[in-house]
């Protein structure tokens, strides 16, 4: 069964040659939310998370929210193992499926074929997992014949069905996703947010980072309100939002 156990983690970025700068550190502690703290010599620390207890069990689908800098998608990243707390413990059982950025690893030289390829081995499936899916791919992304040609030939909307029908193919156990995945035009939105919604029914767990109370209300049960890298809030979706809520206007 998939879970994800956050045991009193801590991730921070050290900042060389900034505290002397005190535009660039005014500007660092406006943009990204997190603790800001002086370091040693020319040196400042952003906290991005500081301190964090969490645990996820198999079912649940948990919404990060939080102000931009809250630390919502450094803690996607913990949870992916793209970051290293500096502190505590992080323990993911399953098979985790990161949806970031759709876009990560495409080569624009490549093929539309290759470029399935490249994104595939990126998400961690087999020769085998491509070759059982090549197919509902094709089928999904509606490209035919440009899937021979290089990506560069492609217009961004057809770039992002391509990567979208690659990204969403997979069986996660563990799926964290960003509200920024992109699925292409206008016309394509519909038939894309059904295949996310079957792939969010298909995972064991998922934890969304969005600032949309739409998605938060339509996908999660559960919602943590993340401020300054520290947990604020956790209870259930609507629950979280109305506690965000409070915490903006008392903020």
């Amino acid at each position: 069964m998939a879970s994800i156990v956050l045991d009193r983690i801590s991730v921070s970025f050290p900042i060389y040659d900034g505290a002397s700068r005190s535009l660039k550190y005014r500007l660092m502690a406006a943009s990204t939310g997190g603790q800001i703290a002086p370091g040693a010599g020319k040196r400042i620390v952003v906290n991005a998370v500081d301190g964090l207890d969490l645990r996820i069990e198999h079912g649940e689908r948990v919404a990060l929210i939080g102000h931009n800098g809250a630390g919502k998608t450094t803690l996607l990243r913990v949870m992916a193992g793209i970051y290293i707390p500096q502190v505590g413990t992080v323990n993911v059982t399953g098979r985790i499926a990161p949806l970031f950025d759709t876009a990560f690893g495409m080569d624009p030289d490549a093929t539309g074929y290759e470029n399935i390829k490249l994104r595939a081995l990126y998400l961690g499936m087999t020769k085998r997992d491509l070759a059982d899916h090549l197919e509902e791919i094709e089928e999904f992304c509606g490209l035919g014949s440009f899937l021979s040609m290089p990506l560069r030939t492609y217009s961004a909307g057809m770039q992002a069905r391509l990567a979208f029908a690659v990204s969403t193919s997979i069986d996660p156990e563990v799926l964290l996703l960003d509200e920024q995945i992109g699925a292409g035009d206008s016309a394509f939105m519909d038939k894309a947010e059904r295949r996310l919604r079957s792939l969010i029914e298909r995972s064991g767990i998922l934890v969304l980072a969005s600032h949309s109370e739409d998605a938060v209300r339509k996908f999660c049960t559960r919602g943590i309100v993340l401020d300054h890298g520290r947990l604020h809030f956790d209870g259930s979706a609507e629950e979280a939002l109305a506690a965000y809520a409070e915490h903006r206007q008392s903020g």
